[in-house]
């Protein structure tokens, strides 16, 4: 969606308000011995605290009010019964409803100690993201979002997640454009003042392919390797975007 008014900005920044506030929540939260499904539950407290709901069970149908992934689950692990481990590397990815309005955000959390590359995934892909911060602004192109992602992934020695990227948001989860994170010469969609999209680098220390688990919802790396998640909403301005989902 594009914003045209301050009631909008106003919604917007308010849900965007609770996703920081919960993600924050349930990051302090992780570590070892605790299972995803009570990461989840801090998570659903702090929205029905607020008033608002988990935008993926609404829309989707998603098993979860968080999305919850660990090590090689890249994106839309289901929260349960499994137990973080020293060492993980644990998504949360959180997009709400209030009033209308959805904002997405997501983070990586690594239990210390690390273990191979999850403090550098974890640090490279932040990175990435305030790259593409950078090239986040009116008269840009989508593909230039991308193309700062990758340039600093690669420069890193990791790869992207082709498949996955970010998207536009706000009446609904996922609406146009989608944001790609490499180089996509067809991504060709400008950013205009007023637009709310998500940033979204997603990044393994592999190869970057994923496949889909037999859940339905779990994509993991294909070769087994780490990966990390870094999300914020955001609203293209003619200076510097509005972060929407930074508590």
């Amino acid at each position: 969606m594009s914003i045209n008014s301050r009631e909008q900005f106003e919604k917007l920044r308010a849900c965007g308000m609770i996703v920081g506030k919960a993600l924050r929540a349930m990051a302090v939260q992780v570590r070892a011995g605790v299972t995803t499904a009570e990461l989840c539950q801090i998570g659903s407290r702090v929205l029905a605290e607020h008033g608002a709901r988990s935008s993926p069970p609404m829309v989707y149908g998603f098993p979860g009010d968080v999305c919850i992934s660990v090590n090689d689950e890249v994106v839309h692990g289901i929260p349960g019964d499994r137990k973080i481990q020293r060492g993980d590397l644990v998504k949360l990815d959180l997009t709400a409803e209030k009033d209308g309005y959805h904002t997405d955000s997501a983070v990586s959390v690594e239990v210390t100690p690390g273990k191979g590359n999850a403090r550098k995934l974890a640090r490279c892909v932040e990175r990435a993201f305030q790259q593409a911060l950078e090239a986040a602004r009116a008269g840009n192109r989508t593909r230039d979002i991308g193309r700062a992602v990758e340039r600093e992934v690669r420069r890193r020695g990791f790869h992207v997640v082709r498949e996955l990227g970010g998207h536009g948001i706000g009446h609904t989860i996922h609406e146009p454009p989608s944001v790609p994170n490499y180089a996509d010469c067809s991504a060709q969609h400008k950013l205009t003042v007023g637009l709310v999209i998500t940033i979204e680098p997603i990044i393994a220390a592999g190869t970057g392919n994923v496949s889909l688990d037999s859940d339905g919802w779990t994509y993991r790396t294909a070769d087994g390797s780490l990966s990390a998640h870094y999300e914020h909403t955001i609203i293209i301005t003619r200076g510097e975007p509005v972060l929407l989902t930074a508590a």
